[in-house]
């Protein structure tokens, strides 16, 4: 469900047998290799540092997006709130697209957890250009706070899973300067599979970056967050701050191997089934989703003047999504859904009627 929005009351709305699922990626179900590892899981004690699964996990992932190590953590909101109080100190500023994940849906938690400021500059297109962190820094002799960080989102998901350019990447880390960036890559092998640009090169721009197993790559718990050896310890340290030790955590982190070994290549049929869709609210809504009518990943987002009626007229015919804001509404494609399923809910959205 969409932090801060109502979530749909299936049970009370007469919705129809055919249930369609397109609230997030994140309602995936583990698959059936996933359950079997997590059962046969090698565990120990991770914070103690002796669950072998756990570790052979963090130093994949770190493999994967070209870092030194890696800490695996419950959640994507835990694993951006760590980072952004390792690279941070209180009263500092940090620079962000005024609509990504950290600034919007996550509970005003870097306020809290961090005691930093959000300078948020226009993310509308799903990326912002070095102009906007070079005037930010510029903004320093005005201000007694400093900046401390830049943030960026890959894949954009309110845009609708924008995928960062490499050029961009690169203006972002030339504007940056001595600052660190940190990457929310909650869906970055969404990047990687959409762009054909491997998951290292796309996070070589950044200090950090953290990605989710639980979002499309079916994994049931976690998000692991990578860096230099020397930011992973101080960043352990910060996960115990917020009460994220873990245990035998292994049985979770087996689904995650699972998960970045055989679920990556497969995000492309992901990607296929949004431009189903895409195409349906091309039709029935035009002009909706912006200049960029295709959608590059597994995110379909347009705009709707009532999207709390949408969501419930679309929940009576059994297609469940949520609003991402007051006039934003989004659509997400993950594994556990059939082609036939994506084809109905195209055929609810081109049959909604004029309101």
């Amino acid at each position: 469900m969409i932090r801060g929005r109502p979530g749909v009351a299936l049970g009370s709305m007469g919705v129809s047998e055919f249930r369609v699922d397109l609230r997030s990626d994140t309602v995936t179900r583990p698959t059936q290799a996933m359950r079997r590892a997590m059962a046969e899981a090698e565990v120990g004690d991770d914070l103690y540092g002796e669950d072998p699964t756990v570790s052979r996990l963090e130093a994949l992932y770190a493999e994967m997006v070209g870092k030194e190590a890696g800490l695996f953590v419950p959640s994507g909101v835990m694993a951006n709130q760590i980072a952004i109080r390792t690279h941070t100190r209180p009263g500092s500023f940090v620079v962000a697209g005024r609509s990504q994940h950290v600034v919007v849906f996550e509970y005003g938690g870097s306020a809290r957890n961090a005691g930093v400021q959000f300078m948020t500059v226009d993310d509308s297109s799903g990326s912002f250009g070095s102009a906007e962190v070079q005037e930010a820094r510029s903004a320093l002799g005005y201000y007694e706070a400093p900046l401390s960080l830049v943030c960026v989102e890959n894949t954009h998901m309110p845009s609708g899973g924008r995928v960062w350019s490499l050029e961009a990447l690169a203006e972002i880390r030339r504007a940056a300067g001595d600052l660190p960036v940190h990457m929310d890559g909650a869906r970055l092998f969404n990047a990687q599979v959409a762009s054909g640009v491997p998951a290292a090169d796309i996070a070589a721009v950044a200090d950090s970056v953290m990605s989710c197993v639980s979002k499309g790559l079916c994994a049931p718990v976690g998000s692991i967050l990578a860096g230099s050896r020397e930011f992973i310890q101080r960043a352990r340290y910060e996960r115990g701050v917020l009460g994220g030790q873990m245990r035998q955590v292994g049985i979770l982190a087996a689904a995650g191997l699972v998960a970045l070994q055989t679920m990556v290549d497969r995000l492309a049929e992901d990607h296929e089934r949004a431009r189903v869709l895409a195409e349906a609210v091309n039709e029935r809504f035009p002009g909706s989703m912006g200049e960029r009518q295709t959608p590059e990943t597994n995110i379909v987002a347009f705009d709707h003047p009532d999207v709390d009626a949408l969501t419930r007229t679309l929940a009576a015919a059994g297609v469940i999504a949520n609003p991402i804001g007051n006039r934003r509404m989004r659509l997400v494609t993950h594994h556990d859904l059939t082609d036939d399923q994506v084809e109905y809910a195209a055929k609810v959205i081109r049959g909604l009627d004029e309101a």
